[in-house]
């Protein structure tokens, strides 16, 4: 018996709109996975989509978006008690709760259930690894037993931090924490490289058109300070450094473009290890038309009741 519904896959494979027809065909919720849409404020850069939420003139609630100031350092730990809180209100009310998105690492860290601890910030060890090169800084992560996987370590800043949990575990007792085991349909949008490339590069532009600089302007004008939205990678480091005059518009965009796709690819990857570390994901070509997606999944999820 399924206990959770999660749509994932890369970047512009259209997780959204399939999840919300999926969660209106059976009564149920979204709940986001994106690591980037807890924030308010960054929503055409996030890809929020708001609008995609309402169909056919009826709302379908969607969970964990909009829940923290932009400039803030949300974390996978919080956002695995954030979401135990939602699918335990969703499981009460006999609603189906929908995962949708493409954060690997949220996703997984609730499929596997994570035993995780809320790591403090050590300023004294991070004083100590800044301008350490990230080959030494992978060194030195290496040394430690790890207690629970770490995102992708491509840069010094995610790097350190990685190393800042693993001597928090080493200092401190361990207290595991009670996590359910889900038993989840993983439904994943299959899309080709070709497809996937063209919509990317056209959603960028789409949003550039939209407002996406004004929107980065009026977080920089707000207050957030410009390191904290490079942190955030992707649109919001890229769009920083051109209105901090760090990279010319044309420069701007070329580069962003590029990143996206590294993302795109790196999400495949990482769901293909989830694959093969045992986790069942029933992929779906994203150009089958929507309604006859709908209905595979509905055929699964009542198979597995």
């Amino acid at each position: 018996m399924y206990d959770l519904l999660a749509v994932i896959g890369p970047t512009a494979s259209g997780k959204t709109a399939f999840a919300v027809r999926l969660a209106l065909a059976l009564g149920g919720e979204v709940i986001s996975a994106d690591s980037r849409q807890v924030y308010r404020g960054m929503d055409i850069g996030t890809g929020k989509d708001l609008e995609e939420y309402v169909v056919e003139g009826q709302q379908v609630p969607c969970h964990l978006v909009d829940i923290v100031e932009a400039g803030y350092k949300y974390n996978v730990f919080e956002y695995q008690a954030d979401f135990l809180r939602v699918w335990e209100d969703c499981r009460r009310r006999g609603v189906v709760p929908v995962l949708c998105g493409g954060s690997g690492l949220y996703v997984e860290a609730v499929l596997k259930g994570y035993k995780l601890l809320a790591v403090p910030v050590n300023e004294e060890l991070r004083a100590s690894l800044e301008g350490m090169p990230l080959p030494e800084l992978a060194a030195r992560l290496a040394t430690y037993k790890k207690l629970h996987n770490t995102t992708e370590i491509d840069t010094p800043k995610r790097a350190i931090r990685a190393i800042e949990i693993e001597e928090y575990y080493r200092t401190h007792p361990y207290e595991e924490k009670d996590f359910p085991q889900l038993r989840p349909l993983i439904v994943g949008m299959e899309v080709s490289r070709e497809v996937r490339r063209e919509r990317i590069t056209r959603r960028l532009h789409e949003r550039l058109e939209q407002g996406m600089v004004e929107e980065v302007r009026q977080l920089l004008d707000s207050g957030v300070a410009p390191e904290d939205l490079i942190y955030y990678g992707l649109e919001y480091k890229y769009l920083t450094l051109y209105l901090t005059g760090k990279l010319s518009y044309d420069a701007m965009v070329e580069q962003l473009n590029v990143a996206i796709h590294q993302f795109a690819k790196r999400q495949m990857t990482w769901f293909r290890k989830m694959e093969r570390e045992g986790f069942e994901i029933r992929w779906l070509d994203a150009g089958l038309p929507l309604e006859e997606r709908v209905e595979r999944v509905k055929e699964w999820w009542g198979a597995g009741v």
